[in-house]
Order: structure tokens, then sequence, then C-alpha cells
């Protein structure tokens, strides 16, 4: 049997297996190919950082359980690439806005009630939560062009009475491996 060149001995004829020596041979061979494949998807680069920079940089990424800087680096990168594909009408994103308000507001309920059946579209799901006998959270969920779930997030958190508005977006990042 042949791999590569090279001439597996098929073992004593009367065991009818290989001898354990081309398994192994097969194993390394296998998980050669196998990095070479990884290596043919991956390219290396140089980045140059001031020190400072990486000094903080080190620490912080141990501490978020990442193993090496590129795979930190990578998810720097695709962050940033998803990032950018919010500012494209036609990628599918997904937004997740938390609102804190009062709800003894007058009529701040009702009108993010009203802004969110304009845009039904949008609206996935929204999820109302009492923090304490004044304050609500609500969690809305939408889903669609990146400008649009911007710009009815931006007319929810900015309505009279809002106290707090965060939107964390994302995308299926179906064109970043």
């Amino acid at each position: 049997m042949s791999c590569s060149g090279f001439e597996i001995n098929p073992g004593p004829p009367w065991t009818g297996s290989p001898d354990p020596s081309a398994l192994i041979f097969r194993g390394i061979h296998d998980s050669i190919d196998g990095m070479r494949r990884q290596r043919d998807r991956a390219i290396r680069f140089g980045v140059s950082l001031e020190k400072n920079l990486l000094q903080r940089f080190d620490p912080l990424i141990r501490k978020l359980g990442y193993k090496s800087r590129s795979e930190a680096i990578r998810d720097l990168i695709r962050d940033r690439l998803v990032a950018e594909e919010w500012l494209v009408g036609e990628t599918k994103t997904i937004g997740v806005l938390s609102l804190v308000y009062n709800h003894e507001i007058r009529e701040l309920s009702e009108a993010l009630n009203r802004i969110q059946h304009e845009h039904l579209d949008l609206v996935v799901s929204a999820t109302h939560i009492h923090v304490d006998h004044h304050n609500c959270l609500e969690v809305i969920i939408l889903k669609g062009p990146g400008n649009l779930i911007k710009t009815v997030s931006n007319q929810l958190s900015s309505t009279r009475g809002v106290k707090h508005g965060k939107l964390t977006m994302t995308t299926t990042g179906s064109d970043i491996d």
C-alpha cells in the first residue's frame, strides 16, 4: 500500500490488519494534510503595534478567554465587517433594542406601542419587564435592513421619558467565515 510515495507495510499476513507503525504514520500523514488544508485557507501577516497597546491587549484577550492573538484579531475583524454590513440596506440584520423608562410618564407606553405598530414589518417581538415600582424594561427584537432598524430604534430611544436606550445589532454573518 502506498501513501504519498511511502510504502506502508500491511502487517503480517496472518493478522489481516496493518502494522501499528503504519497506522501511526497514516495518522501523522492525515494530520499534516489537515494542517495544509487549514494553512491554505489562512493567510499569515504581520501586525505592528505600540508596546503599551499590546501590553493592554494581551491581558484583555486572556480575560475574554482567547487562546491566541489571532483568534482575538479575527473576531475584531469580523465584528467590524458585520458593522459595515449594517450600513448596506439589503443585508439581513437583527437588532435588539433595550429601553428603560418610567411607566408613570403620561402617554409614554402608548407612544412606544404606536411607534412599534407603525413598523410591524421590522418588529419581531417585544418583552416588557417591570423593574421596580416606577421603571420598566422593554426589549424589542427587530429584523430588516440595518438603516431602518437604526431609524426606528432612534425614534423609540428618543421618545420623551425614555431614560436609556441601547441597540445591539448583528447579521447572520453569512459572508464572513
